[in-house]
């Protein structure tokens, strides 16, 4: 509950800025750390299969600033130790890839 409020108070501004948040996000960074974090087979041990069901468009992250949201929290939880601007350009492949907004 805490963490789900915390959430929602981080990303409100993000909220407001729809998908422009990933205006200049080095793509190229972000398909590298996710393959460097290992972040398709955090998913799959998570969900099973290849770890993509992780992703549902029409599930809880339903807006651009909740999905860089969450890749701030795995960033957290994980103890990646990555920069806001890799965890924008993480979220920036994931929104290309799979939640695609605009």
């Amino acid at each position: 509950m805490l963490l789900a409020a915390g959430l929602a108070l981080w990303s409100a501004p993000a909220r407001a800025q729809g998908a422009e948040i990933f205006k200049g996000a080095d793509l190229a960074l972000g398909e590298k750390l996710i393959a460097e974090h290992r972040c398709a087979q955090c998913h799959a041990s998570k969900v099973g299969g290849d770890g993509s069901r992780i992703y549902k468009p029409q599930g809880r992250i339903s807006t651009a600033g909740l999905l860089r949201g969450m890749v701030e929290q795995c960033n957290t939880t994980m103890n990646l130790q990555m920069f806001p601007e890799d965890v924008t350009a993480v979220a920036a492949v994931l929104n290309r890839d799979h939640y695609k907004f605009k």
